[in-house]
């Protein structure tokens, strides 16, 4: 009989116990073993993400076209005398993008970009220029989507031109309809075109000479995009998108029992200085409930929860009145805010205590506003952007 040594049983039990677990692992992926949890990448994670998708999406795909323009604000200031080439910013999409299906890029949407290029100002009037490119959106839901867009604040050199002659000759000259006739026979046709109309209107004329040398001599300004300032973003190439329900976009409301109230239009507007921080809402309030609202009690509300009070620049109706059980009104009521780009809710508190009564959401009634009101908000938002940066009077160059 043949004995076995000692390292060849070892040999042997190594083989049996390799064969064994062999098995044992491909019993297990075949499906006959049991397992105590599901693999990644299971059926129940796939059936998951599929609920989650009809959850938001309607299935429709849309291509969002190539030049489309969106509408963002920066998250940081952008300076063309402190920023440099190669500086990576987020900025935020301040509004839904429509398809003829539906929205396809949210409103709080973040894109990631990079400053490309900048020049400093120069004579003539030459303003500084920062030009921005996006490589990818990443969306409410979590989604990261490659997109090739592109921003500057380089103007048309014919629009340059007229800025700096209406500007610098608007600013120096006096008169009235004979300065008018003097400017024109003195520069020409061309520049009364230039000037937009400046050196033929009342108030442009004699002098008109005079102020086009201050422009031949006046240095440009940098340039500044900062947090609020709204950016115009033309997107390069087409992109698949699919549709969101607007269910899924809803932002969460608070509501109170017998008290409803509708925001049927929402305006963005100037205060009498100019600025643009003013948030007009129509509403129409029906309070069948057991509270007494008091537009003392009454606060428009970011999503950084910072409380913003009527404007006694606007109509003051609602801000000097109870709305007691039983009775309705309708009427204007404006704010004046930080940021006119950021979430909101018309919120009222109860007076005892201080808790929120009610909590209406702005963004949901935006949605359902008339497109008018939307496209006029727009142009007010973007409008007068030249992101001239204000100069310092420490640091004028003479």
């Amino acid at each position: 009989m043949k004995h076995i040594g000692i390292g060849e049983y070892n040999l042997s039990m190594k083989r049996i116990f390799s064969l064994l677990l062999s098995l044992i692992l491909i019993i297990s992926f075949s499906g006959l073993g049991f397992s105590a949890e599901p693999l990644k990448g299971s059926v129940t994670e796939t059936n998951q993400y599929k609920q989650f998708e009809e959850e938001l999406f309607t299935g429709k795909i849309e291509t969002l076209d190539k030049k489309e323009v969106i509408h963002m604000t920066v998250s940081q200031v952008l300076d063309s005398s402190i920023s440099i080439e190669g500086d990576e910013f987020f900025a935020e999409v301040t509004d839904d993008v429509y398809s003829n299906k539906g929205i396809v890029i949210p409103k709080g949407t973040h894109a990631h970009g990079k400053l490309t290029n900048t020049t400093a100002p120069g004579r003539l009037g030459k303003e500084a220029t920062m030009e921005l490119s996006f490589d990818y959106l990443v969306t409410p839901d979590g989604r990261e989507i490659p997109i090739e867009g592109s921003m500057t604040t380089k103007l048309h050199p014919v629009a340059a031109g007229a800025k700096v002659v209406a500007q610098d000759v608007g600013m120096t000259v006096a008169g009235g309809a004979v300065g008018g006739l003097m400017a024109l026979n003195w520069l020409g046709i061309e520049a009364a075109i230039a000037s937009q109309g400046y050196t033929l209107a009342g108030g442009a004329a004699i002098g008109g000479v005079a102020g086009l040398g201050i422009a031949l001599l006046r240095k440009g300004n940098h340039v500044l995009i900062a947090p609020g300032d709204e950016i115009k973003v033309r997107i390069g190439t087409p992109i698949d998108l699919p549709v969101y329900k607007e269910e899924a976009l809803k932002q969460e409301e608070i509501l109170y029992d017998g008290l409803k109230i509708s925001i049927n239009d929402v305006k963005h507007e100037e205060d009498p200085f100019g600025e643009l921080n003013t948030i007009t809402l129509s509403v129409l309030i029906s309070n069948m409930s057991d509270k007494t609202l008091s537009g003392f009690d009454m606060a428009l509300v970011n999503d950084y929860n910072a409380k913003f009070s009527p404007s006694i620049f606007g109509n003051t109706k609602l801000m000097f009145r109870q709305i007691r059980p039983g009775e309705k009104i309708a009427t204007d009521v404006s704010f004046a805010v930080d940021n006119v780009n950021r979430k909101f809710w018309l919120t009222f508190y109860d007076r005892k205590n201080s808790k929120v009564i009610t909590k209406v959401s702005v963004d949901n009634a935006y949605r359902k506003i008339p497109e008018k009101s939307r496209i006029k908000n727009a142009k007010v938002r973007t409008k007068k952007r030249s992101y001239k940066k204000d100069d310092d009077f420490m640091e004028l160059d003479f």
